[in-house]
């Protein structure tokens, strides 16, 4: 049976080798090695994570090898107001900068100090950010796959989702029960990011270490105001920033060839 950390390691290359092949094939690079170098060095120069460029790569259709753009006419807007976030004109385009601000949000606004930030990347939930949570519990739910999960499941319906005893919630198997329980927590809540057209991008999940009675209505408020600014964040990220950084490696590999 395949470990949690050879699991981790794999699904974390998948993304990865699935973009340098695709690079290998439109600009006839000499290697996968070549392919991967490009990927590292844009994802540098851009503060753009590796998998979250990989991902793109794979997923948006590309341009001809010797198109002069990849996305020509595309318009470019500023970064959305962050109400509530505390985040400084400097940090409104750090990706890193607005998860962290983004997750001590919702962790105040729901009362505790344990929680952690998930993307939707690769048909499944990657762990970006995390606080209050020990190794076992990152670990397991470095990568999320499958429904049985409280934020696998406010991905899937698309709005909150609070569980108020972890060990008697019938939303998780043993494993993830047992993984959640482990590091202190006895319930959770899990808030999606959305973007306007109502794509969840990711998800924020707050844990607590006693059964939850639940959030009154202006917490739950004040956390669906956040979800929506955030995701609108995200949104403009990858439509911004990160499409600047395809621009970057598309007139790169051309000149390369």
């Amino acid at each position: 049976m395949e470990s949690r950390e050879l699991r981790n390691r794999r699904l974390a290359r998948a993304g990865v080798e699935s973009a340098q092949q695709v690079l290998v094939d439109r600009y006839h690079l000499a290697s996968h090695a070549e392919g991967f170098e490009l990927l590292r060095d844009v994802s540098q120069r851009f503060n753009v994570k590796l998998h979250t460029l990989a991902d793109l790569v794979v997923r948006i259709a590309g341009p001809d090898a010797d198109a002069a753009q990849w996305f020509p006419r595309r318009p470019h807007m500023s970064a959305p107001v962050l109400p509530g976030l505390g985040v400084t004109a400097e940090e409104r385009t750090s990706h890193g900068a607005v998860l962290q601000a983004a997750l001590r949000r919702v962790l105040h606004i729901t009362e505790t100090d344990m929680g952690n930030v998930q993307l939707a990347e690769h048909r499944m939930l990657r762990l970006e950010k995390h606080t209050g949570l020990n190794r076992q519990f990152t670990d397991f739910f470095a990568f999320v796959q499958d429904a049985t999960t409280a934020c696998a499941q406010a991905a899937r319906r698309r709005q909150q989702v609070t569980v108020k005893d972890v060990a008697s919630a019938d939303i998780f198997d043993d494993d993830s029960r047992e993984a959640i329980l482990q590091t202190g927590s006895r319930a959770a809540h899990s808030l999606p990011l959305t973007s306007r057209a109502g794509r969840v991008i990711g998800l924020i999940s707050s844990h607590h270490a006693h059964p939850l009675s639940g959030f009154s209505q202006p917490q739950l408020t004040a956390l669906a105001s956040t979800g929506a600014a955030v995701g609108d964040w995200l949104h403009w990220h990858r439509r911004t920033v990160v499409l600047d950084a395809l621009e970057h490696l598309h007139s790169t590999a051309r000149v390369a060839r």
